[in-house]
C-alpha cells in the first residue's frame, strides 16, 4: 500500500499496515547497512578516537538535525563534540575549527549545496574529514578522507522523497561510530554519571546516599523498645513507614513498617504492641550496600515490591533508609499505588 485515496477510504487496520510497512523499510535499510559494514567503518572509529581536539559534525536539512543528533551522541559518551552549521561556517563560523579537530559531515546524497562549499575550506586547513554518504564517487565522498558509505536507498515516504528511510539509516550509523568509539574508550557508569547529572536518567545514576534519607531524619528503636512506645516518639520532619531496629553494636537488627502495625491492630494483638519491638520486627531484612546506584536500588525496590529500603555500610551499619515516596519518577506508578510491605517474604 503506497498511499491512502482518501482519509475516508483509509480503515483503522490501513493506517496499521502503513506504519507497520515503514517501520520494517527503515529497519530493512538499517539491517543491510549492518552487514555491509567493512573496513572504512573501523578507519573512521579509529580516527574519531584518536582525535585529540572535537568531533565537529555537520549537515543541513533533515541530515543536519540527525548530524545534531550524533553529535549530542558522541559528547554524552566520551568524544567532545560540537555542531557545525554549513552555511554559518562560511559566514565566520568557520573560526570555531580547531587543527586538532575531525570534521564528520552527514549527507545521504554527498552533494548538498552548503556542505560541498565547505569542504575546500576544511581540507585547507588540514583537518581530517570523515563522510556518511551515499556513496565514494559523490562530491563529499572524494573530498573525505573516509567514507562511510549508506548506499542507495529508498524513502519508505509514500512519494519517494521526503528523508525517512535515508535519516534512520543516517543516525543509526552514527550511533555505530558514537557507541564503537565509547566502547574503545572504555567508557564506564561513572563516566556517563558525569555526563548526564540532569534529569530522570542522571538520577538514576546517582549513588543511593544522593537520595536516601539520612539516619538522623529516620525512625529508629532499639530491640528492647515497645510498639506503643515507638509509635508514641515525635515523628521526624519527613514521615517515613519504616522503623529500623539498631542493636547494641550499631548494626540493623531488623525493620518495622506501618504495614506491620495495621496488622497488629487488625488482629486486636495489643500483647503485641507493648511487647517488645523485636517480637515482631522482620529480621534480616533487605538491604543496599552504601555506594550503590540508585538504578540498581530501583530494582530491589521493584522487583520485591518493597516501600522502604534501609542503606547500610561495609559494617552493616544502617547510614539511611529509601523511601519510595521520594523516588517519584523512577519506580512504576502501579509500584507507587500498590506497593506492599514484602520485607518478610525477601527476608524468608
Amino acid at each position: 500500500m503506497d498511499q491512502f485515496v482518501s482519509t475516508a477510504t483509509a480503515t483503522d487496520e490501513d493506517v496499521i499496515a502503513r506504519g507497520r510497512e515503514i517501520l520494517r523499510a527503515e529497519a530493512a535499510a538499517i539491517g543491510a547497512a549492518a552487514e555491509c559494514l567493512d573496513a572504512s567503518f573501523c578507519r573512521a572509529v579509529r580516527i574519531i578516537e584518536a582525535c585529540t581536539g572535537s568531533v565537529v559534525v555537520t549537515g543541513i536539512g533533515k541530515a543536519g538535525l540527525v548530524a545534531r543528533k550524533i553529535s549530542a551522541t558522541l559528547a554524552s559518551t566520551g568524544t567532545p563534540s560540537h555542531f557545525l552549521h554549513p552555511a554559518e561556517a562560511m559566514h565566520g563560523d568557520l573560526g570555531s575549527l580547531r587543527r586538532d579537530d575531525v570534521v564528520l559531515a552527514v549527507s545521504q546524497s554527498g552533494e548538498t549545496e552548503e556542505v560541498t562549499r565547505l569542504l575546500p575550506h576544511v581540507a585547507s586547513l588540514g583537518n581530517t574529514i570523515v563522510a556518511i554518504t551515499g556513496t565514494v564517487a559523490s562530491t563529499l565522498g572524494r573530498a573525505a578522507d573516509v567514507v562511510v558509505v549508506t548506499g542507495r536507498v529508498q524513502e519508505a515516504c509514500a512519494l519517494g522523497l521526503a528523508p525517512s528511510t535515508s535519516t534512520s539509516l543516517l543516525l543509526a550509523i552514527g550511533d555505530g561510530l558514537a557507541l564503537a568509539t565509547s566502547s574503545l574508550r572504555q567508557f564506564t557508569h561513572e563516566d556517563f554519571a558525569v555526563r548526564h547529572p540532569g534529569g530522570s536518567l542522571g538520577r538514576q545514576l546517582t549513588l543511593v546516599e544522593e537520595a536516601m534519607r539520612p539516619l538522623s531524619q529516620c525512625r529508629i528503636a532499639q530491640p528492647s523498645d515497645t510498639v506503643r512506645a515507638v509509635f508514641a516518639r515525635p515523628l521526624p520532619a519527613r514521615r517515613t513507614g519504616a522503623v529500623m531496629i539498631i542493636d547494641n553494636a550499631g548494626a540493623l537488627a531488623g525493620i518495622f513498617t506501618d504495614s506491620d502495625l495495621a496488622r497488629l491492630f487488625e488482629r486486636r494483638n495489643d500483647a503485641a504492641i507493648d511487647a517488645a519491638i523485636e517480637c515482631v520486627m522482620t529480621s534480616r531484612p533487605k538491604t543496599v550496600a552504601a555506594g550503590t546506584r540508585l538504578r540498581d536500588a530501583v530494582a530491589i525496590l521493584e522487583s520485591l515490591r518493597l516501600s522502604e529500603l534501609p542503606v547500610v555500610n561495609d559494617a552493616g551499619r544502617p547510614v539511611g533508609l529509601l523511601d519510595i515516596v521520594d523516588l517519584v519518577g523512577l519506580v512504576p506508578q502501579e509500584l507507587l499505588e500498590n506497593s506492599t510491605d514484602a520485607q518478610r517474604l525477601a527476608a524468608a
